[in-house]
């Protein structure tokens, strides 16, 4: 099936699609969200041609799926971003930014349709009881769940609960051969935004973002205040692949580092009245030198944050351009315990950009973006992006910053395709690299833990030529040919990953990012400047 056939609205009446929204939207308790008292003229005729189908229709009508159809396809007629939660998906779509939810506290993936543990959450209900990396969860409340062909949407809705609940999980463990049993008393299990936070050298220091959530601020604070404690001097903020989240979560992390009253970002809509944050004096990295790495894949609260720095004048910012989402959403609680999100604001950056791109040709159009990117040649070369002199903007120091789509980087980084062979990109895309690492990982981690410490594994392991001999035999199993001179080509980036992967299933991040950082020329560029000891502005 085609992608754009998800979007396909519903043709049979244009009408019918407003209306079912409306009279939906406008039922009911009216004190439920601001917008349910606003008198619509059309409300109705819509309730008219709702009631003749439901009366003379030719077929039995499912009125919610029809009214919930036309609620996501309404939505997605006016923006990319505004669209429809269903009640049923109410936690799975927030859960993510509220920074916890009740659970079991265990990371997962279901490998050879078996759900094994990967990690357990530290201070957990699972480890607290003794559950272990490696565990292959059989049965849940005595229900068999291995080779059943279980999603991952089925293993959260088993896992998760109300707090205070008990589930029963039994587990296949290396070297038992009896299943072992674990009563868990579901618990809050926190969510975090920040993947790591270390010093790659003496004085730089260096946080990821994965995502603004309700917990970032306080994550971040702490994540400062280790570092700095440490003797970090210098910051390098990586916000490369993070798709945004709250903006009140972007908004305080700008202010730890613009000094008091500096324009961070304003919001303004046909119905939303224009809205300036400030910076406060409360920052605590206002002085001190900070890159910010972004690539096409970061969006709203990265770009609002990316901006502010930018226009500021406070920092640089490198890699490639952001993805361009200027839009502010809100989430409009419904009656029946559904949701949507709808768009009511566009933000704009302190010298007045607005960085949303157009999506005047469509989703499918917007979300492709990325693809034409690459076909264009702009991930490559920056000169193959040409913007209007009407889309130049002033930062404070007079510097040219640039509106329409995004925020363009202070230093371009291309994307490196050297070592990127096909051989290459068909072990990543298969997740070829990621499963053997798994499976050597699960198969030696005896002898993987005897380096104690993500440190010790970093410092003294070392992959073989033998481990990568027994890769590609592995990989050729599942269909991969092998070429020589592009295992040649890409042998040094092949091994990094392998060690990274291995090191993330026995010491987590804070193995995987050290190593998979040490081949990256973003991350790279930004350690060379900042140890330069110039100004970077």
């Amino acid at each position: 099936m085609k992608k754009n056939s998800i979007y396909q609205p519903i043709f049979f009446s244009l009408l019918l699609v407003i209306g079912l929204f409306l009279g939906m939207f406008l039922s009911g308790n009216k004190s439920a969200n601001p917008f349910l008292s606003k008198n619509y003229t059309s409300y109705e005729k819509i309730n008219d041609v709702l009631n003749l189908i439901k009366d003379s229709y030719v077929d039995t009508v499912n009125s919610d799926k029809i009214a919930e159809d036309a609620i996501n396809n309404l939505l997605q007629s006016l923006d990319p971003h505004s669209y429809y939660i269903a009640a049923s998906e109410f936690n799975e779509v927030n859960d993510p930014l509220e920074g916890s939810f009740d659970g079991i506290g265990v990371e997962f993936r279901i490998i050879k349709d078996t759900i094994v543990v990967i990690n357990t959450v530290a201070g957990g209900p699972s480890e607290e009881k003794g559950v272990k990396a490696g565990d292959r969860i059989v049965k849940v409340d005595d229900s068999l769940v291995a080779g059943i062909k279980i999603t991952n949407k089925q293993v959260m809705k088993k896992l998760k609960g109300k707090g205070g609940s008990k589930v029963k999980i039994s587990v296949k463990r290396q070297g038992f051969k009896s299943l072992i049993d674990f009563i868990l008393t579901r618990g809050k299990i926190p969510t975090y935004s920040i993947d790591i936070a270390f010093k790659p050298s003496k004085d730089i220091g260096y946080i990821k973002i994965s995502k603004f959530s309700a917990t970032t601020t306080e994550e971040f604070s702490d994540a400062l205040n280790k570092l700095s404690n440490q003797g970090m001097k210098k910051l390098i903020l990586d916000l490369r692949g993070n798709g945004g989240g709250y903006l009140d979560a972007a908004i305080t992390l700008a202010d730890e580092f613009l000094p008091n009253k500096k324009l961070i970002v304003y919001t303004e809509g046909a119905h939303k009245k224009k809205k300036n944050y400030f910076s406060t004096n409360n920052g605590n990295f206002e002085n001190n030198d900070l890159i910010v790495l972004i690539d096409e894949f970061s969006a709203s609260a990265s770009e609002i944050l990316a901006g502010a720095i930018q226009d500021n004048d406070r920092g640089l910012i490198l890699g490639r351009r952001s993805f361009g989402k200027g839009l502010v959403q809100e989430q409009l609680q419904l009656n029946d315990g559904s949701a949507i999100r709808l768009t009511v604001a566009r933000y704009h950056t302190p010298s007045g950009r607005c960085i949303q791109n157009n999506y005047s040709n469509g989703v499918d159009d917007y979300y492709t973006d990325f693809y034409k990117r690459f076909v264009d040649g702009e991930l490559e070369n920056q000169d193959s992006i040409h913007f209007a002199d009407s889309l130049k903007y002033k930062t404070t120091k007079g510097r040219t910053v640039y509106g329409g789509g995004g925020i363009m980087p202070d230093i371009f980084i291309p994307i490196d395709k050297e070592e990127r062979t096909i051989l290459y990109a068909e072990l990543v895309n298969k997740g070829l690299i990621y499963q053997f690492a798994f499976d050597f990982s699960d198969k030696n981690r005896k002898m993987l833990l005897q380096f104690k410490t993500a440190i010790g594994f970093i410092n003294n392991y070392q992959v073989t030529d033998a481990n990568l001999e027994e890769l590609i035999k592995y990989a050729e199993k599942s269909g991969v040919k092998y070429n020589e001179d592009e295992f040649i080509k890409s042998k040094i980036l092949i091994k990094l990953q392998l060690k990274a992967y291995i090191g993330r299933n026995i010491f987590k991040d804070e193995a995987f990012y050290p190593i998979i950082l040490s081949n990256d020329k973003t991350f790279l560029k930004a350690i060379e400047l900042l140890s330069n000891n110039k100004s970077l502005l």
